[in-house]
């Protein structure tokens, strides 16, 4: 690829402690693989401070959002939901993320799940912000907070696409953009198969590093340097030149997160 597209990583937990060891040099090789922009999303209130020091490191490259995301989502979830609060109240972020619903590892704190969601969702449109959706085994869960709260002011990105190409439909109905990685190199990943029926003006790239590495790394830690195997596959799917994959997801990165 030359090197004038700018690759946005939407979707990277850069402050995981699997970087801990190797931080500046997996930065550098994604900088130097022409990823300048990451989208860093919370997790939890303990997660905040090493964002901040993430961010104090990189205040070029790195751009914060705040959320809960659904697997924290325990007893303590309204101490939690505080927390947000606070932090969105302060300063500013990018987006309200990640924040969704995940009933893969654990169903019991579903409720909970469900009204930290619709929260979090509510505080986004307080402040303009986008939302980040993370969604396992929860299509129909998530569809449903969605269709209550869609409006024009109901915007963001389905982080980490797995559905059906219906179920790609319904998530940009609700104004999101398709958030697109590892799993698309996947063989069993399915979502190649439609991929391209889908306008590119609703993709945008990430890669969830450390997790959901993409050919020929699955199974490793994923980092940001890997997007270009990612682009390369949608290249090859959309039948377009890797440049033009960078450049739109880039923009379509601008129009969700205003930068």
């Amino acid at each position: 690829m030359n090197s004038t597209p700018i690759i946005t990583d939407t979707h990277t937990h850069l402050y995981s402690e699997e970087f801990d060891q190797d931080r500046d040099e997996m930065m550098q090789r994604a900088i130097n693989a022409g990823v300048t922009r990451f989208f860093i999303p919370a997790i939890d209130a303990a997660a905040t401070q090493s964002m901040y020091d993430l961010e104090q490191n990189y205040p070029d490259y790195v751009f914060l959002m705040m959320g809960l995301h659904p697997t924290y989502v325990k007893d303590n979830y309204e101490e939690e939901l505080k927390h947000v609060e606070t932090e969105l109240a302060k300063r500013k972020f990018y987006a309200v993320g990640e924040i969704g619903i995940d009933l893969y590892w654990d169903k019991t704190h579903l409720k909970e799940q469900q009204i930290a969601f619709k929260r979090q969702i509510q505080l986004a449109k307080q402040y303009k912000l986008p939302i980040v959706i993370h969604c396992r085994e929860a299509f129909d869960e998530i569809f449903e907070v969605l269709e209550e709260e869609k409006s024009d002011d109901l915007f963001g990105i389905f982080h980490c696409f797995s559905g059906t190409y219906e179920q790609a439909l319904q998530a940009i109905s609700y104004n999101m953009k398709l958030g697109i990685g590892g799993v698309v190199t996947f063989k069993n990943g399915k979502i190649d198969q439609f991929l391209n029926q889908i306008d590119l003006k609703h993709i945008v790239l990430e890669t969830d590093s450390p997790y959901l590495a993409p050919i020929p790394y699955r199974g490793k830690r994923n980092e940001s340097s890997y997007l270009v195997n990612v682009i390369s596959k949608l290249a090859d799917i959309y039948d377009v030149s890797e440049e033009e994959i960078a450049g739109k997801t880039t923009q379509n990165s601008k129009d969700v997160f205003g930068i």
